[in-house]
């Protein structure tokens, strides 16, 4: 199921947390109240004009099926999300913050980060949901963000993430056939010399996989 609707975001979160059984009890119970408060996170951030970009998980899922995420991810300048007294934050750095609006965990990725911004700027674009318009992040953009992650997360040993990472890109890639020529490019200018070395080892082993796939499927 590709998402078209904010009461889609909140089915994917809740069936994402009922099915980890990794959860607690007490969290699968609060699972259907997600529907409710996604319905009321994004009429806030309409309400009170807030900038904001859909990323993640969730915006991957406006393009292509089969994702499965426990949160929402924005892009948000620190004004931005000063209007957002609601958000509850466990932890915030210079570029990231992670906490609670509700029951529903959020992720912001903030722009302070050069490609944070950029990605905001130059790769999203609003789409039409059945119930509103929203602003997301482009396939390119996702992309973008995606290997600009990896090569830390290879160095935290963050195995999960790194798997869930890099089939994202793989799928996307597969689904759309996107030119990475100007967005290694880009990725260059955010990336130290060793990390885009990194990003470009894993972006070959990745189109590799595509084209090995796609031979054996005649």
């Amino acid at each position: 199921m590709t998402i078209q609707s904010v009461s889609q975001i909140g089915s994917v979160l809740r069936n994402a947390v009922v099915f980890n059984f990794k959860n607690s009890p007490e969290v699968m119970m609060n699972a259907n109240s997600l529907l409710t408060q996604v319905e009321k996170l994004f009429d806030l951030l309409e309400s009170r004009k807030v900038d904001y970009v859909l990323a993640g998980g969730v915006a991957l899922l406006t393009y292509v099926e089969g994702r499965n995420t426990q949160d929402i991810d924005l892009i948000m300048a620190l004004s931005s999300l000063e209007q957002m007294p609601e958000f509850k934050f466990e932890s915030q750095d210079m570029y990231f913050a992670r906490g609670k609006f509700g029951e529903l965990q959020i992720d912001v990725l903030l722009t302070r980060n050069p490609l944070f911004e950029k990605v905001a700027r130059n790769y999203s674009a609003e789409k039409n949901f059945l119930d509103r318009k929203i602003r997301c992040v482009t396939i390119d953009g996702l992309l973008l963000l995606k290997l600009f992650a990896l090569p830390s997360l290879y160095r935290q040993g963050s195995f999960e993430r790194v798997g869930i990472y890099e089939n994202d890109i793989a799928t996307l890639i597969h689904a759309f056939n996107p030119d990475m020529k100007p967005l290694l490019a880009e990725l260059s200018n955010h990336l130290n010399e060793t990390d885009m070395a990194e990003a470009r080892d894993i972006l070959t082993e990745i189109e590799g996989r595509i084209r090995r796939f796609r031979k054996a499927g005649g």
